[in-house]
C-alpha cells in the first residue's frame, strides 16, 4: 500500500480536487504536549473543499486532541494553522464557528427540558426571533433529509431524531468544515444510510467533513481520505476505498487484529439468569420505564440486546444488577436464587458480575487508583481482598497488575488513577476486572463503546471465551456488527418493551433496525413467551 495520499471525489469535484487546489484546512507539523508526553506529535493533515475525510487512530493515538485543537478547545504547543491558505490562530471554539467550523459530538449537548428551536437558538450569536427560527430549522432540516418537528420537547425524541439537532444546530451556521465524531454509534442502520446521504450532499455543495469512526465499514464506504494516527504520529494517508477493513485495522494498530474465533457449537447449560414479568416505572422525567420484560440466559451462550440508545437499555442494566430493586423477589433469578430485591453485593457473592455503561465515574473511580478500584468490586466476592476488615493491598495489587497484562492495559505507570487512561484502556480494565473472577454470570452494558478495532476484538474474544466455558452472557450494545460477531441469539429493547429472543441466524441488519425503531411495541406478546420460535423477521415485516 502506497503511504501517499489518494483522493478520491465525486466525479463533479475530481478535476478540483486532483488539481493544484488550496486546501479549504491545513494542519501543519502540530505538536500538542502534556508534560513529557505527546499527545500530537508533528501532525500534519490537509482538507479540501468537498472532502470527506477521514481521522483514524487506536483509542489514545491522538485523534480527539488533534480535532480539539482544529476546533479551538485547546492551543498546540507547536505547530501552525492555515485557512484558506492562510496562517490563523483559533482562540476558542466560538472563532471556529465563526470562522466556518461545525462539530456535532459523540455526546450530545442538549437540554431535554428544551424544544428543538430553543436548544438550536443557544449555540446561535445574537437575538433571534423563535418563530421565524423555527421555519428556518423546519425547511433546512426537510432540505437535508433530516426532518424535526421545532416545537418537540428533546426529552420526547429518539436519540437519532437528537442527532439530527446537532447536525441541522451545525447546518444553520452554514460550515465549510464539518467535524463528526462516532456520528452513528447510537444510530439504526436505516438511520445511518439517511446520514451518509445527508453527508454525501454537503460534500457536493462544497463542505468538507472530517469524519472519526471505529467502524472502518463506514470509511471504506463514505471517506474520500484518510490520516492515519498511532501514537501522536501520522503513520498514514491512504484512499480508504482502495483498502480492506484489516488493511485500515493494521495501519492504525500496526500488526494484525486479532481475528475473532467464534466457540464451538455446544448445548446449553441450565438457566443462569431468569426474569419474569419485570416492571419498573421510570424515576424522573427523562428516564424509561420498563414493561413485562420476560428473558431467560442459559451458561455456555450469549445473548444481546439490541437497541437504540435511551430505551430503557439503562433501566435494565441498573435492575438486574441491583441498583434498582425490583417490586419482588421472585422477578428476578441468579442460579435459582430470587434476587429482585437484592442488593449488587449480594448478586456478585452468587458468582454475577457486571459492565456499567459509563466507566468513567460508574465502572470506575476517576481518582481511585486501578488497584484501588480493584478493591471497590472485589472486597465482598471471596478472593481475599478483605480479611477481617483490612484490605491487603498487596493482593489488590496483584490483580491489577494480572488484568493489565492480560487485557493489554496500556497505562503511564504501574497504579495510575482510572483518570489517566485513555477511553478505550480504561474499557479493557472494567472489562478485565469483571471476567478476572470468572463469573457464572457477565452482564455488560456498551461493552466496546468508543474503543478502538484492536480493543473491541480483544473484548469480544473474552466474551465468547467466557461463555464457551459455560457461563451466562447477558450483553447489551448498540453495536450491530457486535452482535451479530458474538451473539447466539437476539431481542430488541424500545421504549422499555423487550422483543422475543430469536437466533441471531435467524436475523437481518435491517430486521432488526425496523425492530430498533419499535415495530414490535405494543405487541401482546411481547416478551410473553423467550421460548417462542416466532421469528422477529415476522414481526419487522408486519
Amino acid at each position: 500500500m502506497s503511504e501517499q495520499s489518494k483522493v478520491q471525489s465525486p466525479d463533479q469535484n475530481k478535476e478540483q480536487k486532483n488539481g493544484a487546489q488550496t486546501p479549504l484546512i491545513e494542519v501543519r507539523n502540530i505538536t500538542k504536549m502534556y508534560g513529557d508526553l505527546a499527545a500530537n506529535k508533528d501532525v500534519s493533515l490537509a482538507i479540501n473543499e468537498g472532502e470527506i475525510h477521514a481521522l483514524l487512530g487506536e483509542n489514545g493515538a491522538g485523534k480527539s486532541t488533534l480535532v480539539k485543537i482544529i476546533y479551538g478547545s485547546l492551543q498546540p504547543t507547536s505547530g501552525e494553522v492555515y485557512w484558506q491558505g492562510e496562517k490563523i490562530t483559533i482562540a476558542n471554539p466560538a472563532a471556529a464557528r465563526q470562522l466556518g467550523v461545525g462539530m456535532v459530538f459523540q455526546h450530545f449537548s442538549l437540554f431535554d427540558a428544551l424544544t428543538v428551536a430553543e436548544n438550536i437558538a443557544l449555540a446561535l450569536p445574537g437575538k433571534l426571533d423563535l418563530p421565524k427560527l423555527s421555519e428556518k430549522i423546519a425547511r433546512v432540516s426537510v432540505e437535508y433529509g433530516l426532518p424535526l418537528i421545532p416545537t418537540a420537547l428533546v426529552a420526547d425524541l429518539s436519540v437519532g431524531e437528537r442527532q439530527r439537532i446537532e447536525i441541522v444546530r451545525c447546518l444553520l451556521q452554514e460550515p465549510k468544515l464539518l467535524i463528526m465524531d462516532e456520528p452513528t454509534a447510537v444510530l439504526t442502520p436505516q438511520e445511518a444510510d439517511q446520514l451518509f446521504e445527508t453527508l454525501h450532499r454537503l460534500s457536493s455543495e462544497g463542505c468538507a467533513v472530517l469524519y472519526i469512526s471505529h467502524r472502518l465499514d463506514e470509511i471504506q464506504r463514505l471517506c474520500h481520505n484518510a490520516t492515519i494516527l498511532r501514537h501522536g504520529k501520522v503513520v498514514a494517508t491512504c484512499d480508504p476505498q482502495e483498502e480492506t477493513a484489516a488493511s485500515l485495522a493494521r495501519l492504525m494498530v500496526g500488526a494484525d487484529v486479532h481475528e475473532i474465533k467464534a466457540k464451538s457449537a455446544a448445548l446449553t447449560g441450565e438457566t443462569i439468569l431468569s426474569i419474569k414479568q419485570l416492571s419498573l416505572p421510570a424515576d424522573g422525567p427523562f428516564s424509561v420505564a420498563l414493561k413485562n420484560i420476560n428473558l431467560d440466559v442459559r451458561g455456555g451462550e450469549i445473548v444481546a440486546i439490541a437497541g437504540v440508545a435511551g430505551n430503557g437499555q439503562g433501566e435494565l442494566f441498573d435492575a438486574l444488577s441491583g441498583e434498582k430493586l425490583s417490586q419482588a423477589e421472585q422477578v428476578v433469578l441468579i442460579s435459582g436464587t430470587e434476587v429482585g430485591r437484592q442488593n449488587i453485593i449480594a448478586r456478585r457473592k452468587l458468582g454475577a458480575a457486571f459492565v456499567p455503561e459509563e466507566r468513567l465515574g460508574h465502572g470506575a473511580v476517576p481518582e481511585f487508583s486501578l488497584t484501588d478500584n480493584v478493591v471497590l468490586t472485589r472486597y465482598a466476592t471471596g478472593d481475599n481482598v478483605v480479611s477481617k476488615g483490612m484490605i491487603d493491598t498487596a493482593i489488590a495489587a496483584t490483580i491489577q497488575t494480572s488484568i493489565s497484562t492480560e487485557f493489554d492495559v496500556r497505562k503511564s505507570g504501574p497504579n495510575p488513577e482510572a483518570r489517566s487512561l485513555s477511553g478505550g484502556n480504561l474499557q479493557k480494565f472494567v472489562v478485565g476486572r469483571e471476567l478476572d473472577r470468572s463469573p457464572s454470570l457477565l452482564i455488560v452494558n456498551q461493552p466496546t463503546w468508543g474503543v478502538d478495532a484492536g480493543a473491541a476484538a480483544l473484548i469480544r474474544q473474552a466474551l465468547i471465551d467466557l461463555a464457551a466455558s459455560g457461563s451466562a452472557v447477558l450483553v447489551i450494545s448498540q453495536d450491530l456488527d457486535e452482535i451479530f460477531e458474538i451473539a447466539d441469539q437476539i431481542a430488541v429493547i424500545s421504549r422499555g418493551q423487550l422483543s422475543r429472543v430469536v437466533p441471531a441466524s435467524e436475523l437481518s441488519l435491517e430486521e432488526i433496525g425496523l425492530m430498533m425503531a419499535g415495530s414490535h411495541e405494543n405487541d401482546d406478546e411481547t416478551s410473553a413467551d423467550t421460548s417462542s420460535g416466532a421469528s422477529l423477521a415476522q414481526e419487522a415485516n408486519q
